[in-house]
């Protein structure tokens, strides 16, 4: 069934999530199918991601597991890994699943495995091996925070080195790079800072049935008093637009808002909110101050009370 056709009950304001939905079960799907605080949202979920991996980044970080190049040792590449993504989370869960053979692999119950976000920290936390992963950073709601968080824990965790081990980022082809420019920061007492390779073990692109998914959502609301649409990757931004009708054609930039409004933005963090600004010029509704369910909740209410 596509997203077009999974109707939720009538009632309440279409808020249309584009991404795919989670399985078992999604926590935005579930939080905001649940009227709170005066508000009742219809969640539709309109897929816009396609996502590939690497093979060659994927086998350089199986080479690295297997020899166990990724460790506390001294002898190790990597002291640590970095997570932002659950795809990135995926790529590592299947050699993980892969490697299941091989006795007590991949060895990495020693070392600090870094994540922002509960989301991805629950989905490291799903990852099933005899010695549970041992995640920190889920508590943090951007990489920003994440980096500093990383500067002052793991400077503590090898605190009898002189030389802090590097850090190995799993990473998208589109990021953020605000932990590395955080941890890797010249400004930084030697002793500090931390080198960070990143990796790219995924690819994104837009799926070909994304611009059809979304005009059939638009158009099965377009009586409603107000819509609302959460975006959560910079990639797909200009579909998004497109469809919406927000562009000048003559300068590929933002047309001017117009009022009233029925249709409103809200995107699941900063980096989403900048890539519009600049590629666009267009300011959205909402930006969450966390990249979270209620992130995206809390945006929404605040900007609906004032």
């Amino acid at each position: 069934m596509s997203s077009s056709e999974a109707q939720p009950p009538s009632g309440g304001t279409p808020i249309f999530l584009l991404k795919t939905r989670s399985t078992p079960t999604d926590a935005y799907e579930q939080l905001f199918s649940t009227p709170q605080d005066g508000l009742t949202f219809e969640p539709r979920f309109v897929p816009v991601l396609k996502h590939h991996f690497e093979s060659e980044a994927i086998a350089r970080v199986r080479s690295l597991l297997r020899d166990r190049r990724i460790g506390t040792g001294i002898g190790s590449s990597y002291g640590g890994l970095i997570f932002t993504s659950q795809r990135a989370v995926e790529a590592f869960a299947k050699l993980v699943e892969d490697g299941r053979d091989d006795q007590g692999w991949p060895h990495l119950q020693d070392v600090p495995v870094y994540s922002v976000g509960p989301a991805t920290s629950r989905a490291l936390g799903a990852i099933s091996q005899d010695h549970p992963l041992q995640t920190f950073g889920g508590h943090t709601g951007t990489g920003e925070e994440l980096g500093q968080y990383i500067l002052e824990h793991y400077s503590e965790w090898y605190r009898d080195r002189p030389e802090k081990p590097s850090l190995l980022f799993l990473v998208g082809e589109q990021r953020s790079n605000s932990i590395p420019r955080i941890l890797m920061d010249d400004r930084l007492p030697q002793n500090l800072r931390i080198q960070v390779d990143e990796l790219v073990v995924y690819k994104t692109g837009v799926m070909e049935s994304f611009m059809d998914d979304f005009a059939a959502v638009l158009d099965a609301t377009e009586d409603r008093d107000a819509r609302w649409v959460v975006v959560f990757s910079p990639t797909g931004c200009a579909a998004m637009m497109a469809a919406l009708g927000l562009l000048d054609e003559g300068t590929g930039m933002a047309k001017a808002k117009t009022s009233p409004r029925r249709t409103f933005i809200a995107t699941i963090g900063p980096t989403t909110s900048k890539y519009l600004k600049s590629t666009f010029r267009f300011e959205p509704d909402v930006c969450a101050s966390k990249p979270s369910p209620e992130g995206v909740w809390n945006g929404i209410a605040e900007y609906l009370r004032r």
